[in-house]
């Protein structure tokens, strides 16, 4: 019987089938003595490229394009290389003595007031049917199965209940008993307040079906200037179908109001309800911090808020005492062109946090989770040392999605975790407990020289 305990030691792949990243790569190598070779490769900046010929045109301008010249999305990448892992021998880095030989670091966290297994989430990303057939509902169920949280989009292609389903059947596949549940995060892109009844029609369906913490997205109140995507003159939001709109095209509320309106079904006239919904939610204004207390009067769970960049805006975020965390991220660099470096936003947010946490007068403690530019365990662990609590992979399960559906999404998830693991025992870290990761093993490249 699978177990869901992190293995102390290297596993003997005969007798251990749980899909631990470590498991992982023991698979593989004894599967090569049988001169099998995994389907799927294990270089993590192939997987784009090796997507990419399998994509679209439209799709691929989608998935790879950013806003402007590319100038964020290529700092979100560089940023990594300016800092550098210090590695620790003989335990002198303050590592356990006299530990059994073989032990592996423990990925364990705890995040918004909850023990998880791994440090790191499937980002919100949404149409995905037009990279998978299967879209939401392989990759929901890949997470389940790894034990890694996924968080749906609203502009997803599947149904809030459908990917509900779909996470807990994957959780159930890596020998969960039949109480199993997937770990699952419902991102919300806000519609304008005028459509109150809305955003709380959408936020009960998610919470009915077991979606835990509501992740709010703050920069995207309207899509950037993408030129790939207008090259092709494509604007999945637009289409009339369910790509991209089947939340909306499948809530009771909104459905009532356009059938008040045009007299008609969504089924109807899905022109008309299709750019209905787009305006609906992504209105072209954003929100205010005062606007957070109405989400936080209709949902029960923590509450996150992702697209933070500033210092100053994260201060007064925490010291609001209205959300459980913040993702300090610019959306992959797809959203606004010459910003900061998501990477180098971090250690001035984190620190802004910190400080209002440790005074102990804040309602509530808020976590600060990482999003933008991760694409390796190494990538992982210096977010992670840089004061991280989580980190949100998107593009790489993404790309995993386009090569092999629930079981590309699965590899991606376990080659990140596996590398991370790794990275971390032969650097000497312990766990990613911020006692054992944190700034200290990290030294600024450029300071080498």
């Amino acid at each position: 019987m699978p177990t869901n305990e992190h293995p102390r030691k290297r596993p003997d792949i005969v007798k251990h089938v749980d899909p631990d990243p470590i498991a992982y790569e023991a698979e593989v190598y004894q599967r090569g003595l049988r001169y099998q070779r995994p389907p799927f490769t294990f270089k993590p900046l192939e997987w784009e490229r090796l997507a990419s010929e399998r994509m679209s045109a439209d799709t691929r301008g989608y998935v790879l394009g950013n806003a402007g010249t590319g100038e964020t999305a290529r700092k979100n990448r560089e940023a990594f290389a300016k800092w550098s892992i210090v590695p620790r021998r003989l335990g002198l880095g303050g590592t356990a003595k006299n530990k059994e030989d073989g032990i592996f670091p423990n990925l364990e966290v705890e995040v918004l007031g909850k023990k998880l297994p791994c440090p790191i989430a499937c980002a919100p990303i949404g149409v995905q049917k037009i990279m998978n057939p299967d879209g939401e509902l392989a990759a929901a169920a890949a997470a389940g199965r790894e034990r890694v949280p996924f968080i749906m989009s609203t502009a997803s292609s599947t149904s809030i209940e459908d990917v509900a389903q779909a996470s807990d059947a994957g959780a159930k596949e890596n020998g969960g008993d039949g109480d199993a549940k997937g770990e699952r995060w419902f991102q919300l892109y806000w519609p304008a307040r005028e459509h109150d009844d809305i955003t709380v029609s959408l936020l009960d369906r998610a919470e009915k079906a077991g979606f835990s913490v509501l992740v709010v997205t703050l920069d995207t109140y309207i899509l950037g200037w993408r030129p790939s995507d207008m090259d092709n003159g494509y604007n999945p939001f637009l289409r009339s179908d369910q790509v991209g709109v089947a939340i909306g095209l499948t809530d009771p509320v909104f459905r009532n109001h356009f059938k008040k309106k045009h007299g008609q079904e969504v089924e109807q006239n899905m022109g008309a309800a299709v750019a209905e919904w787009t305006r609906a939610v992504f209105p072209g204004s954003g929100h205010t911090l005062e606007d957070v207390a109405f989400l936080r009067s209709h949902w029960e769970g923590p509450i996150v808020l992702k697209g933070i960049q500033s210092a100053e805006d994260a201060r007064q975020i925490a010291e609001s005492g209205l959300v459980d965390g913040i993702v300090v991220s610019n959306h992959g660099g797809r959203q606004a062109d010459g910003g900061m470096s998501s990477l180098g936003a971090l250690p001035r947010v984190v620190e802004a946090v910190a400080a209002v946490n440790n005074k102990g007068q804040a309602k509530r403690k808020v976590d600060v989770l990482f999003d933008s530019g991760i694409r390796s365990g190494a990538d992982i662990a210096r977010a992670l040392a840089l004061g991280a609590k989580m980190c949100l992979v998107g593009r790489p399960y993404v790309y995993g999605l386009v090569l092999g559906g629930e079981e590309g999404v699965a590899h991606v998830l376990r080659s990140l975790l596996g590398d991370l693991e790794l990275t971390l025992h032969l650097s000497g870290i312990e766990s990613v407990a911020p006692e054992h990761l944190n700034r200290g093993v990290l030294v600024k490249e450029d300071e080498l020289f």
